[in-house]
């Protein structure tokens, strides 16, 4: 996910100075203008520089130079994914010059507006439908083996960062046996439902801060270099269930009902009852929910950016509401319940 950071410090000074080398070194920009466009939660950092007069009217006014250190990034996949993304037909940035061995590239600018800024009660069906249109677009173009699997390594994987980060870190909590036999039950479930969906070309970040309002082809499409092959509604509920900004469940309900619709027209393979459409997508939810959960914490006490700490709550609340709706998801519920010393609500089970 997109998330604002400092570069590594005692390194940013020299691959800045080695960037602005290489971007003279293309004839296109004017070195010099670069400015802050961007950070990420991985060591990518991002410029906007000036494009020089005579190159602007084949690439616009400015650009945007990435700083990938190659040991630590994988600049190869970024390139591939934006191939696989653009022959889908959706706006990502184009590669206009790239040093992949040294983690440089400059690409077209898809402005400074991003969803999470754009988004208001007005326009968001709106701007929902474009994006979740692009994202049947990138469904639509799947193909099996370019992109490495989301499978159930992977997900145990990622739902582990909420027992050692959220539970152990952030509650300062060590769990029974019982209680963690109770979850792990839960997270063979949850990994259970998600394999068994139809597998295809997933964004894996696809929300608000990674999709950029434009005036024309909305949305632009970043961060899409982590691209696996994974679970249908992973996209849908990374968007629709975003972490940074929550909407009224009829309204959203609404919206995936809209989605899988468009998804059955064009011959995705969705299921053919929404109800258990439904069903996957909130499992789906809920297993990126409990990473996010672990996430957040560990860049709190990890990496000190207590910023994302203001998130956990609406997080958790989607974690809460999924987790009471389903009998298999009960577990969970109970031990959140006796871990934050929360009383139970009483409601309808599926």
């Amino acid at each position: 996910m997109s998330l604002l950071s400092n570069s590594p410090s005692g390194t940013a000074d020299v691959r800045l100075i080695q960037l602005k080398e290489w971007l003279h070194s293309t004839g296109l920009v004017l070195a010099d203008s670069a400015r802050p466009a961007s950070a990420d939660a991985s060591f990518r950092r991002y410029f906007r520089i000036d494009v020089l007069p005579q190159h602007q009217a084949a690439h616009g006014a400015t650009l945007i130079a990435m700083d990938a250190p190659p040991e630590r990034e994988n600049v190869p996949a970024f390139v591939k994914v934006d191939g696989i993304l653009a022959a889908a037909g959706v706006s990502v940035p184009k590669i206009v010059a790239d040093d992949v061995p040294r983690g440089f590239l400059l690409l077209s600018d898809l402005g400074t507006t991003t969803y999470l800024q754009a988004l208001n009660h007005d326009n968001a069906s709106a701007l929902y439908a474009e994006a979740l249109s692009a994202l049947v677009k990138i469904q639509q173009h799947s193909q099996p083996g370019l992109l490495p699997e989301f499978d159930r390594a992977f997900m145990l994987r990622e739902l582990n960062i909420f027992p050692e980060w959220y539970i152990g870190k952030h509650l300062n909590t060590t769990l029974t046996d019982a209680q963690s036999a109770d979850l792990n039950k839960v997270f063979d479930t949850i990994i259970g439902n998600c394999l068994a969906q139809p597998q295809v070309t997933m964004h894996r970040d696809y929300h608000s801060r990674n999709l950029m309002w434009m005036d024309e082809n909305n949305p632009g499409i970043l961060d899409f270099q982590d691209a696996v092959w994974g679970p249908i509604t992973y996209d849908a509920a990374s968007l629709l269930r975003d972490a940074y900004v929550s909407w009224d469940e009829e309204l959203v309900l609404d919206w995936v009902i809209r989605y899988w619709q468009h998804a059955r027209s064009v011959g995705l393979p969705v299921h053919r009852d929404f109800d258990d459409f439904y069903k996957d997508f909130e499992y789906m939810a809920l297993q990126r929910h409990l990473k996010i959960l672990g996430i957040f914490c560990r860049l709190n006490y990890r990496d000190n950016k207590p910023m994302y700490l203001g998130d956990l709550p609406t997080v958790m609340e989607y974690v809460r509401k999924t987790a009471g709706r389903y009998r298999d998801l009960k577990p969970l519920l109970k031990l959140l319940d006796t871990l934050e010393n929360v009383q139970p609500q009483v409601g309808y089970t599926f």
